[in-house]
């Protein structure tokens, strides 16, 4: 079992921000019911792993958790650095509140929110333009003025157009929105046959389309092929054997719909940089058991 972080965080607190200096990381993967914003400074060479997402950061570090059920931590990898400095925000999933974040003016943090049940890291962009104002947040005496400071820093956040999520969609039990129905029914159906196969002309059938639209389509909609989006699928469910399973590399390429060990190795090695072996012996060995 993965640790269950209990935090400081009282009902009656709207959020709370904790500014450290260290020299490593040390903490485990772990999970815990407050949204959480991680700001890390000083740390390039570092791993973040969040769900199925192991990736290394560069100087500047800005990622978004908003699941209470999402796996996330950070280690020191190939981390030089001893004068790391971390500022995280931990506030409560109804510090908004659903009929706030249903009005236009929320629309954008709302999505954000969306997104972030997978996790999200920004853009050295973003986090250059709100790096300043969570240093001082942190600061920040007046407990009004940090809400709303918080709400203006989410606020920049939500508008950052390159932001990307993190931990693949069937790898987490949640289950993600799109905009729009024509792709949430594509990627129903790309979940529910992902163990064969399946084409683009299926698929795009399935909404009447031509097999060029829905390619087009699903690259404006998502950001990703056809091919991407069912490989990231595939490699989803993968990874959460890697980690919950002891079944072998192969039965596990075989039961994700690759047909070919080492199309998988590669595909999996080209999107997750690391090999499923690795993936697995790193996962593993970063939990925390109770």
């Amino acid at each position: 079992m993965i640790l269950r972080e209990v935090t400081p965080l009282s009902d009656k607190d709207c959020f709370m921000v904790f500014a450290r200096k260290k020299s490593r990381f040390d903490f485990p993967i772990h999970v815990h019911s407050e949204f959480e914003l991680n700001f890390i400074e000083n740390a390039a060479g570092a791993q973040r792993i969040v769900g199925d997402s192991i990736e290394e950061i560069e100087e500047l570090e800005l990622t978004l958790i908003a699941n209470a059920n999402l796996e996330h931590g950070w280690f020191d990898h190939k981390c030089q650095s001893t004068n790391i400095s971390e500022i995280t925000i931990q506030f409560q999933p109804d510090l908004f509140g659903e009929t706030l974040l249903n009005k236009n003016q929320f629309r954008s943090i709302k999505q954000l929110f969306e997104k972030a049940v997978y996790g999200v890291t920004f853009s050295m962009q973003t986090i250059l333009v709100v790096q300043e104002a969570i240093k001082k947040l942190s600061h920040e005496k007046d407990g009004f003025y940090s809400v709303v400071g918080l709400y203006d820093i989410l606020f920049k956040l939500s508008q950052d157009k390159n932001m990307r999520e993190l931990c693949s969609r069937s790898f987490h039990s949640s289950t993600g929105k799109h905009d729009s129905r024509r792709v949430e029914k594509v990627l129903r159906y790309l979940s529910k046959n992902y163990q064969k196969e399946v084409s683009l002309g299926e698929a795009a059938d399935l909404i009447g389309m031509t097999d060029v639209s829905l390619s087009r389509f699903l690259k404006q909609r998502t950001g990703r092929t056809f091919v991407d989006t069912l490989n990231d699928i595939r490699l989803g469910h993968a990874s959460r054997m890697l980690v919950d399973t002891t079944h072998s590399i192969a039965e596990i390429a075989l039961l994700s719909g690759f047909n070919n060990l080492s199309n998988f190795n590669r595909i999996f090695m080209k999107k997750k940089g690391a090999t499923p072996t690795d993936f697995r012996n790193k996962y593993r060995n970063s939990k925390f058991y109770l």
